[in-house]
């Protein structure tokens, strides 16, 4: 049975409904959370789900590891890479040299519009390839070394 002659199309109604947001907001850039979604419209985790799928099928969004999913919008270009990858441009961008202190976990939350435990897993990552040393509750994370374009492949 196709999802239009499905008689409890509840998340086409949401779909729908997001899809509305979008057209109707040139800025908006993330979906609204799932929790919102099931508390607005009162649906459990999986017909959110649904509905986000049907916008992901339509190319209005599409899911980023850990974040909101994100609003597809033509011509408007994303960095897809790993939270990882774009934390460790910042040592380039921002000219930080070894030994240097590196943004809290929280600046890079705000930064990059993800959860404060996100970022930590992504900054462990980088403390395991051997570009930040240190870090722990209360102790400022500094610069090991600057990484290359080759290992941040």
């Amino acid at each position: 049975m196709s999802q239009e002659a499905n008689p409890r199309g509840t998340f086409l109604k949401i779909a729908h409904s997001v899809k509305r947001q979008i057209e109707e907001d040139p800025t908006m850039t993330e979906l609204p959370s799932l929790a919102e979604v099931m508390r607005d419209h009162k649906v459990s985790r999986g017909v959110a789900l649904r509905a986000f799928g049907v916008l992901r099928q339509e190319g209005m969004a599409e899911p980023a590891p850990g974040e909101r999913w994100r609003v597809v919008r033509a011509g408007v270009q994303v960095d897809r890479r790993p939270l990882d990858q774009r934390i460790a441009d910042i040592i380039t961008a921002e000219g930080l040299e070894v030994g240097e202190a590196f943004p809290s976990a929280s600046a890079l939350a705000e930064r990059f519009g993800v959860s404060r435990p996100t970022v930590t897993k992504a900054l462990e990552k980088l403390e395991a390839a051997g570009v930040l040393a240190g870090g722990g509750q209360g102790k400022v994370r500094t610069v090991r070394a600057v990484p290359t374009r080759e290992e941040l492949s």
